[in-house]
Parts: structure tokens; C-alpha cells; sequence
């Protein structure tokens, strides 16, 4: 297969400290090249921690089958993801690699189909063509492929997986010597196919993992699963914090030995968002220094509505909230089973009753500029975007940058990742609060088949229907936003904090 890594060598990289650069294949890259592309060999095997390199292997090899050594007429490769949104991240490396080689707007060489519904890319003298799917069954009926790629078949949805394999390997049988690759981290379930494929299942199987019993904070661990390790300096770091945080925080220690070591356990003990004693440890009274962002939550009619406030500088995180004024809070804390939660947080100056029937979001505007001054920066879900910019205008608010997100695997999951981190290395102390404590006990967080997790919705992740997070919601936003913009020098951001913590007295 020295063809096919030549090959790979031509494509050029274009993203990331690489930038510009040919594709350098790794060690580990070529031994599963190497095994996998056999004559002997139909089903294949990989396994190893996220972020290793896994996706560009994917997408250069989904380019060799349209102008490279794997290339046949009218041959149809299909990469298989959870989900087509998770797919269609492949599909912009393949169509990213094949810009850098050829002229895809040159109609008479090649095909492109980049919709909501279809990713596709076709070499029209061959009729050599990716398809790029999610783990679908349905998506499966009239496929006839040579190459099947099946990415992270452990995140495929559990009552699919099975169907969905079984719909692949059929449609695999139409083309003789077709061949089945499943990469990603190890499942939980010793029963996954994906498992039985690398307990011996497959023709060729691949497996990077650490031990159950290696200590998380050693490097020679992380390289076990890791074999990019050594080439990948960028990698090293994010583990390096990563388990930095896995010691202090047992939701991160479950993703850290799930995600990184791949040992092929749950990547999650409970959806938590952060474990309650670490942040009553993190609890202060900082002062309010410097650039100051703003968290906005809006709730729908009835429902509640929170403003947050930090200061990077500081760390210093405070929120307040409010209800309508009918039906009344000991009404409403019975009726969401709270008892008198919401008449206490109301004494104690977190929660008060702005409009009659829904949330009169001006007037929560308006205390909260109140209460803290105007801030650097406002942030806000996309989903209301429209209403507050009304209400900013009819309340005559000064004019500040608007800062949107929406709580979804890209912007939610950054910002709840960057929410965790800042909480876990000192950089937010949160005003003790009924409010932010009742909330954090409500929030629950939801993952994807990317490891990307967020703040769960509804009924996700077994929060409850009328769980009052809002304000939480709030938080996640300013802080994510906050670390995004304002973040200093370490050394100075440090310097701050430990005057704020001495002149707290804690």
C-alpha cells in the first residue's frame, strides 16, 4: 500500500498549526493502512483517544478513492457518522483536501452536492463518488459501496447501531472486495459491535487504550492512547489541562478516561454540570472590577427569565431572576415542587416579580443595570434575539456589543467547556446564592456523538421539565463569552485573583 500513502503525503493540510503543509501520516496511520488495505481483509478495526488525527485519516482516504490508487469506475465510498451534522464535518475535510488538489467549480470534472439534506462529491469521467451519511437505517437502502467508513460507531444511537451496521454490511455485499473500517473510542457495552469487532471480529483490528489501573496524570498513560502524542503538541496541552481537571472533578473524570484513555467506559457518571462542593469551594465575594459581560436568559411567556453578571478580572459571577406575578411564588413552588424555594430566594433579593401574566423583560433589564452599571458586553441565545433588541430600544439601554449564541454542539458545548474549565482553575467566584445553588442542582448536561456536551433542554439528560436553570444559562453564557474575549495573561489573571482571594480572607 506504499501507493496509497504516497498518495496521502500529496494532500495538503488546511487547518490548524499545519496549515499549508502535506499531510504528514503518522506511525499509526500508516499500520492501519497498511493492515487494513489487504486483498485478505473486508472488515477493519481502529481505535484510539478523540483528536488524534482520526478524521483527517478518514477524509484522505475517502479522497484516494476519487483521483488516487483507490479510485474505480462508478465506485461509491460512504463515511458514516451519528448523525448527518456530525458528517458533514467530514464531508468539509474531503471537499477542503480535494480543493486543494483540483478545481471542484470546474462543472465538467466534478459533482458537488453540499445541501441540508445531501453531502456528495462525484468525479463525473469515473463516477468515483464520497457519500457522507448519518447512521440512519433508512439512509442505507440502495447504497452500493466499495469503501464504507463507519466514524465513531460507539456515539451511534443505541436502538439504530445494530440496524444500521447490518443495513452497511448488506449494501456492502453488492460490490465484490468491498471493504467495512469502524474508527472511533471504545464503547461501553462489551456487546457493541464496534467492541466485538476489536475483541477479534474484524479481519483486522487496531486497538490504542490505557490501562484501568494507569495514572491519569502520567504522559507515558496518554500516549497508550494516544499515538499522535508525540507529534501533536497542541494535544499534549489539552490533555495535560484536561487532567488537571479529571483530578479535581468527577464529570470530567469519567469524559477524561472515556474520551482520552479510551477505556471504554461511560463517558459520563452523571450529566452534571459541576459538582456542587466544588462550587461551594469556589464561592466568595469578589469585587467588581474591569469588563463586566452580561448573560441573558429569556424565558418563554410565564416562564423565568435571568440576567448574569461577571467580571473576568475578578471572577466575581452573580445573577438575578424573575417571575411574572400570577400565578404568585407560592402557587408557582408548588406547582414545580420547589415548597417555598422561590418566596425565599424572593427575601433574599435573587428573584422578584417584574409583569402580570409573562416576564417584563425591560424591567429586568433595568435592575439589573441597576444593581451593577452597564456591562462590556451583552450576551444572549439566539432564540429571542429579535425581542431583545426591542426591549433594549423601547428601555432606552445604552448601546453595547451583542454578543449571540446558540446552545447547540458548537457554541453551547464552547461555552459550557470554557464555563467548566475557569470554574475548576479559580477563574469564577460566584456570589453565594440560592438562586445560582438551586440552579445548579436543576442543570443537567447532554453530549453528542462528538464528546461535545451542553446544557440539556426539556426532559434531556433526566432534567426536569420545569427546572428553573435560567439563570445558570446565563452564567454559562457570560463566562464562556468573557473567557473568549477578556481573557489576559495567565500571570496577571493569577495576580488578580489571589489579591481578591487575600482580601476576601479566603
Amino acid at each position: 500500500m506504499n501507493e496509497l500513502l504516497e498518495y496521502l503525503s500529496t494532500l495538503t493540510v488546511t487547518q490548524g498549526r499545519r496549515a499549508g503543509l502535506p499531510f504528514e501520516v503518522l506511525p499509526w496511520q500508516k499500520r492501519l493502512v497498511r493492515g487494513a488495505f489487504k486483498p485478505s481483509v473486508s472488515t477493519a478495526a481502529l481505535s484510539l483517544g478523540r483528536v488524534n488525527g482520526k478524521t483527517t485519516l478518514v477524509a484522505g482516504l475517502a479522497c484516494a478513492t476519487l483521483d488516487g490508487p483507490l479510485a474505480v469506475p462508478r465506485g461509491e465510498t460512504v463515511i458514516v457518522a451519528s448523525s448527518f451534522e456530525q458528517a458533514r464535518v467530514d464531508f468539509e475535510h474531503v471537499i477542503s483536501f480535494m480543493a486543494s488538489r483540483a478545481d471542484l467549480d470546474d462543472k465538467k470534472t466534478w459533482r458537488v452536492w453540499d445541501t441540508a439534506q445531501q453531502a456528495r462529491v462525484e468525479h463525473r469521467p469515473t463516477g468515483a463518488r464520497v457519500r457522507c451519511i448519518g447512521s440512519d437505517p433508512r439512509r442505507a437502502h440502495g447504497l452500493a459501496p466499495t469503501l464504507v467508513l463507519a466514524d465513531e460507531p460507539s456515539q451511534w444511537p443505541p436502538n439504530t447501531a445494530e440496524r444500521m451496521v447490518a443495513a452497511l454490511r448488506t449494501a456492502a455485499g453488492k460490490q465484490p472486495h468491498c471493504l467495512f473500517i469502524a474508527l472511533g473510542t471504545r464503547p461501553d457495552d462489551s456487546e457493541h459491535f464496534f467492541q466485538r469487532m476489536l475483541d477479534g471480529g474484524a479481519d483486522f483490528s487496531l486497538c490504542y487504550s490505557a490501562g484501568t489501573r494507569d495514572p491519569i496524570g502520567y504522559r507515558r498513560t496518554w500516549k497508550k492512547a494516544n499515538p499522535s502524542l508525540d507529534y501533536m503538541p497542541d494535544l499534549e496541552r489539552e490533555l495535560r489541562q484536561e487532567a488537571a481537571l479529571a483530578k479535581k472533578d468527577p464529570s470530567e473524570l469519567a469524559s477524561f478516561q472515556a474520551l482520552r484513555l479510551n477505556l471504554g467506559v461511560s463517558d459520563t457518571v452523571e450529566a452534571v454540570i459541576l459538582d456542587p462542593d466544588t462550587w461551594r469551594r469556589i464561592e466568595g465575594d469578589a469585587p467588581a472590577l474591569g469588563d463586566m459581560a452580561w448573560g441573558v436568559d429569556l424565558g418563554a411567556s410565564a416562564a423565568m427569565s435571568a440576567v448574569c453578571a461577571y467580571w473576568p478580572r475578578t471572577g466575581r459571577l452573580v445573577g438575578i431572576a424573575c417571575f411574572p406575578s400570577e400565578p404568585d411564588l407560592r402557587q408557582r413552588g408548588l406547582r414545580d415542587g420547589v415548597g417555598g424555594l422561590y418566596q425565599k430566594m424572593h427575601e433574599r433579593g435573587e428573584l422578584f416579580l417584574a409583569g402580570q401574566h409573562t416576564s417584563d423583560i425591560g424591567e429586568l433589564l433595568n435592575e439589573a443595570r441597576r444593581r451593577w452599571g452597564v456591562p462590556s458586553v451583552l450576551v444572549c441565545d439566539t432564540w429571542r434575539e429579535a425581542e431583545l433588541r426591542e426591549v433594549l430600544e423601547e428601555i432606552g439601554f445604552p448601546v453595547v456589543p451583542l454578543e449571540l449564541r446558540r446552545n447547540g454542539p458548537k457554541d453551547g458545548s464552547e461555552d459550557l467547556r470554557r464555563f467548566r474549565r475557569a470554574c475548576l482553575e479559580g477563574r469564577v467566584r460566584p456570589v453565594q446564592s440560592l438562586l445560582m445553588r438551586s440552579a445548579l442542582a436543576e442543570a443537567r448536561a447532554v453530549g453528542d456523538a462528538s464528546g461535545n456536551w451542553r446544557l440539556a433542554k426539556k426532559s434531556e439528560a433526566g432534567r426536569r421539565q420545569r427546572a428553573k436553570d435560567d439563570v445558570l444559562a446565563g452564567a454559562i453564557i457570560a463566562v464562556g463569552t468573557a473567557e473568549r474575549l477578556y481573557k489576559g495573561p495567565r500571570e496577571a489573571i493569577r495576580a488578580d485573583l489571589r489579591a481578591v482571594s487575600m482580601a476576601s480572607g479566603s
